[in-house]
């Protein structure tokens, strides 16, 4: 039984559009023309179809304030980073477009009295799970290598950016990408878990990636398990931020508030957990606050917003617990701590300090503009709190001293690693998490290769 998805503006708490969410049987022809799609993409040459992505880094440009405006409406996001995360997808798309078919050349291997080589090939069609907090670069990081790679995708969108989502589908085809090859599937959240879990029962469906919660996460990989079916999963973090005695306070602070407050703090990439060496924690912090009080909150579609609404209220209702809870458990409230008046989804943006393990900002996820900061009494203390969580995405560690912070970095369990550098995706490089914040990798050639098969020939003489 289908059901109404409604969307809602999160700066202002106004409908923006009601979509019929599908029904079994539009479902199953929707699977049905994608795989098909599929199966057609999969003989075309490598090359041609990173030309084709070529013309889509061109299509997201020309559409790019389209594409913006809507992620400000449906999530709130500044129209200044909106417009950043589809240049973004333009700047994936370039590279794909240059060195995609070469990543996916075959590999000859030197075998006596045989030719061999490594072949990667298409998988088929993926169905691609993706969140609200970045919805058109979530999607395009998926789905520009998988297309390159050969494969369809079948994109199962968040429902509060079911227009994105559409609108996506749509920029695909104006690019010159066969109809159905990209599929947005517009289901109402109580249908999700069991079309979700048919779909990658389904034979048509080859593999599945989700960038989601954890608990999202748990239900996709289980039921990729159950089938023997390839899954990436990019779940929740909870990143560090080291800061070392020898540090740049003051480089280091003003990073530090880019690093929590991008996108409101919605990302599972945004520095959460900040830990600073006793020495300078006094120092840090004072300017750390003083960047927080001067970041700019307020209506998403002025560009000198730095700060928009959280994307439901129910996020702000789980960033005020998390705050509150906090508190009682000894942390401090430095600034913030507060819902901002008026209709939207607007938080105060909100720093604890004396912040540690056993503290709901410190040991949980917060997706939100809240910042926990931690003293750390030496290098291996900060190693021992930097480690202290379930998630292991992102790290940052700062100092005067580079090999220093390469040394201290290897001894922190994260997917990646920056020194003097504010953790950020990039498609040259591969992207994704270990522990509880998943496994496979996106972007660069472990990305594009994530989804085919590596198929091994041999041919003896």
């Amino acid at each position: 039984m289908s059901s109404t998805i409604e969307v809602v503006n999160p700066a202002t708490g106004a409908l923006i559009a009601a979509y019929e969410g599908w029904g079994a049987e539009r479902v199953e022809v929707a699977v049905e023309r994608a795989h098909a799609a599929s199966r057609a993409w999969a003989l075309v040459p490598a090359a041609e179809r990173a030309l084709r992505v070529a013309g889509l880094a061109r299509t997201l440009r020309e559409h790019g304030d389209q594409l913006a405006s809507l992620a400000v409406a449906e999530m709130g996001k500044p129209i200044g980073e909106a417009a950043g995360e589809v240049e973004k997808s333009a700047v994936t798309a370039d590279f794909y477009a240059r060195h995609g078919a070469g990543i996916l050349a075959d590999e000859h291997v030197a075998i006596d009295g045989a030719d061999a080589w490594v072949a990667y090939e298409p998988a088929g069609l993926v169905l691609a799970v993706m969140p609200w907090n970045f919805p058109v670069w979530q999607v395009m990081r998926f789905a520009i290598p998988s297309l390159v790679a050969g494969n369809g995708v079948l994109l199962k969108h968040a429902a509060n950016v079911t227009g994105s989502a559409l609108a996506l589908q749509d920029l695909f085809v104006a690019a010159g990408f066969p109809e159905h090859l990209v599929t947005a599937l517009v289901l109402a959240e109580p249908d999700v878990p069991q079309t979700t879990a048919r779909l990658i029962e389904d034979d048509r469906i080859a593999a599945v990636t989700l960038t989601g919660s954890n608990r999202a996460g748990a239900a996709v990989g289980s039921a990729a398990g159950r089938a023997a079916k390839k899954s990436v999963l990019e779940l929740g973090g909870s990143d560090a931020f080291v800061v070392l005695d020898d540090a740049d306070i003051e480089a280091a602070a003003a990073a530090a508030v880019k690093a929590r407050f991008t996108n409101s703090g919605q990302s599972c990439v945004c520095a959460k957990r900040f830990i600073v060496d006793a020495s300078i924690a006094d120092a840090f912090t004072a300017a750390f606050v003083a960047g927080v009080e001067a970041l700019r909150a307020g209506d998403p579609r002025d560009p000198d917003t730095q700060v928009g609404p959280l994307a439901r209220d129910d996020l702000r209702a789980a960033i005020q617990r998390q705050v509150e809870e906090s508190v009682i458990a000894g942390a401090r409230l430095l600034t913030g701590g507060e819902r901002l008046p008026g209709s939207g989804y607007f938080y105060q943006p909100t720093v604890l300090a004396d912040t540690g393990p056993g503290m709901p900002a410190f040991d949980e996820e917060t997706f939100g503009p809240l910042a926990a900061i931690a003293v750390a009494h030496g290098d291996e203390d900060a190693v021992r709190l930097a480690n202290s969580s379930p998630y292991g995405l992102g790290l940052s560690v700062w100092t005067a001293d580079t090999g220093r912070g390469v040394a201290l970095a290897r001894r922190i369990t994260s997917g990646a690693a920056f020194v003097n550098a504010v953790v950020a995706s990039d498609p040259r490089l591969p992207f994704g998490g270990t522990k509880r914040s998943g496994y496979g990798r996106e972007l660069a050639a472990a990305g594009i290769r994530e989804f085919t098969n590596t198929r091994t020939y041999w041919v003896g003489h």
